[in-house]
């Protein structure tokens, strides 16, 4: 390869592909699509018996579901997506601004059950594999696309996020893959426009809206980059300024506490020197925050950083790390589920780029990545959810199960009822039910209790533990076993 040929490569690498490249590709994948959607198919039925498997045992992460049901039921029955959980009266758009969950409406006024939600969820996320393959088989090749694509399906941040049922990220997951396989065809427009839409799932992703901007900015496009930075920008701050207390019974955004560092960092800010050193530790302490980092980086073998679409995950990073949530900082639950399409687009992006390098072990380094993901998926399985689905405990429910079952069913249909973690899930349907420690003044018919997965010292006396969070009441047990306690109002 010639100089002249290098600064050609360089110069098509930073316009993206022109029309015609891009149309040509397409007509390539056309006739090879079965394997895309083979592997989609794949997916989503392993994220559907994670996910089902999970219900079935009853096995409840955390309220989320609980939470989301509600929502998605308010949306679909009167047009107002009012989550008790949360509170009286509470208006989901006063916790987080998440109105793209009208969406699911439809599906589950026909399904009123959490498990259209379960379902939406494992459609969406393997949905999201679809474009990811068919632009990496057009830019890399059949063979090593659909390896790539193989290993953003099964990565550990999806498959993390699936386990603990269903949260609103996986409504920014196609929209991410749609926009970025956009951005890597060089369809600019198309590209803002969807990640621009991730401002309808939840506030935070306003930041990586902008971020895009940024992105759009480095790579020529000046004043569309601009625009989708400012639009990124100015939407967060009116979602977390203007709207969101607007719905919120305490006129406020909920969540900056969780954003604060810790007493040791904020005593060292009065140093100028001494506090950004101690703020940048703060953001790389403990060592799972470092975990985490390795583990995305070694998911596309660290190619992605080769791409300047990689400085989208560093928004959601930096939050996440210098936030006091611990849960924040590991590879569990749902907060790495973005950072999955942004990676693996940034890794087809860098693997492009070597493929085109004069350097011979750039392109010998760009044939053997995708099939290095590969192994790098399968090595950490066994550490991660999908390995579940190999465990014959994960289809059996445990020995107190009929006991929760006569717990759910000493609660009558319709009937207010405030409940801790262990069944929240399970009695969400059909009653209005409540956190257990929400307002007073709501003196709910029914009071239930898992004293096993209290997760601190339990209350013995559920009844007497009742009438303490909403005096002026009286209460007595009804039912009791095996840990399940459910107090009724007198």
């Amino acid at each position: 390869m010639t100089e002249l040929d290098a600064q050609d490569t360089v110069a098509r690498e930073r316009r993206g592909p022109t029309e015609g490249e891009v149309d040509d590709a397409r007509g390539d994948g056309r006739a090879s699509r079965v394997p895309v959607w083979g592997l989609a198919s794949v997916a989503f039925l392993a994220y559907l018996v994670l996910s089902v498997a999970r219900w079935y045992r009853w096995d409840n992460p955390s309220w989320d579901l609980a939470i989301f049901e509600q929502a998605v039921r308010g949306w679909a029955e009167h047009g107002v997506p009012i989550v008790t959980v949360k509170g009286p009266d509470f208006h989901q758009l006063g916790d987080h601004f998440s109105p793209f969950l009208v969406v699911l409406a439809p599906f589950y006024a026909l399904f009123p059950t959490p498990l259209t939600l379960l379902v939406a969820q494992c459609v969406l996320v393997a949905g999201s594999v679809v474009p990811v393959a068919l632009t990496a088989r057009r830019l890399l090749g059949p063979w090593r696309g659909l390896a790539l694509a193989g290993a953003y399906a099964f990565s550990w941040g999806v498959q993390s996020a699936v386990d603990v049922q269903f949260h609103e990220y996986a409504l920014a997951v196609p929209l991410l893959a749609l926009g970025l396989t956009a951005f890597l065809e060089g369809r600019w427009r198309a590209s803002a426009v969807w990640v621009a839409l991730l401002l309808g799932v939840k506030e935070d992703l306003g930041l990586t809206v902008a971020a895009f901007g940024v992105v759009l900015w480095l790579r020529g496009q000046r004043a569309l980059g601009a625009i989708t930075a400012g639009v990124g920008v100015v939407g967060m701050a009116l979602v977390v300024g203007v709207v969101v207390p607007a719905f919120n019974p305490q006129g406020r955004y909920d969540y900056w506490g969780r954003l604060g560092e810790d007493d040791e960092v904020a005593a060292g800010a009065g140093d100028t020197v001494g506090g950004a050193l101690q703020s940048l530790a703060g953001l790389l302490t403990p060592a799972v925050k470092l975990e985490t980092l390795a583990l995305l980086g070694l998911l596309t073998v660290f190619v992605a950083l080769r791409s300047s679409l990689a400085l989208l995950v560093v928004p959601t990073l930096l939050w996440r790390f210098a936030g006091s949530t611990e849960f924040y900082w590991g590879t569990t639950w749902h907060y790495s589920l973005i950072l999955m399409p942004v990676l693996f687009a940034a890794a087809i992006d860098g693997l492009r780029s070597m493929q085109a390098s004069p350097w011979r072990a750039s392109r010998l380094l760009a044939r053997v990545a995708p099939g290095a993901m590969v192994v790098v998926a399968l090595v950490l399985l066994p550490r991660f959810p999908l390995s579940d689905l190999w465990d014959p405990e994960s289809y059996r429910r445990d020995a107190r199960f009929p006991a929760a079952q006569g717990a759910v069913d000493a609660v009558p249909e319709g009937a207010t009822v405030a409940s801790d973690r262990g069944l929240i899930v399970q009695l969400a349907t059909d009653r209005r039910v409540y956190w257990i420690v929400t307002d007073p003044a709501v003196r709910p018919q029914y009071v239930v209790v898992d004293q096993h997965g209290w997760g601190g010292k339990p209350p013995m006396d559920v009844a007497a533990y009742a009438e303490g969070l909403y005096p002026g009441t009286d209460y007595e047990i009804v039912y009791d076993e095996q840990g399940y306690v459910v107090a009724r109002r007198l």
